[in-house]
């Protein structure tokens, strides 16, 4: 992801949008991050990993959300708008409702936080992908 955007710097600063989406690539990642760091805290109980969940869930997706819809092209392409939101909400989403299953104590935890980690570097690659390689074309 440094790579994609050290390489192509210009051309990102060039086209509207594009650094808000390199921003969230990192977001994306660094939520992976911080939902791995606040797991590892021995001890934690099931009401307090739901509610670090649950806040660090919500943080993320209206932060990512909020630079997906500040990153909106001018010609009103409908189309980037609504594959960058997919992007960014199965990248942040899962991590909300971990944290609302934890919370309840039912409906798969642990399985949501997993979820979320595949979906959110997934995401990031594809915009990492954007960003170093279709940027180009």
């Amino acid at each position: 992801m440094v790579v994609a955007i050290s390489i192509n710097i210009e051309r990102i600063l060039g086209y509207r949008g594009l650094p808000e989406r390199g921003l969230v690539t990192l977001l994306l990642l660094l939520g992976v991050l911080v939902v791995s760091l606040l797991l590892l805290e021995p001890g934690l109980s099931r009401t307090t990993v739901g509610i670090e969940l649950l806040v660090e869930g919500i943080v993320i997706t209206v932060t990512v959300a909020t630079l997906t819809l500040m990153s909106r092209p001018r010609e009103n392409e409908e189309s980037f708008l609504a594959s960058a939101l997919v992007l960014a909400g199965i990248g942040t989403l899962p991590f909300v409702v971990a944290g609302v299953s934890f919370l309840a104590e039912f409906g798969g935890g642990m399985s949501w936080v997993l979820t979320g980690f595949i979906a959110a570097i997934v995401g990031a690659m594809i915009n990492a992908w954007v960003l170093l390689v279709e940027i180009l074309r």
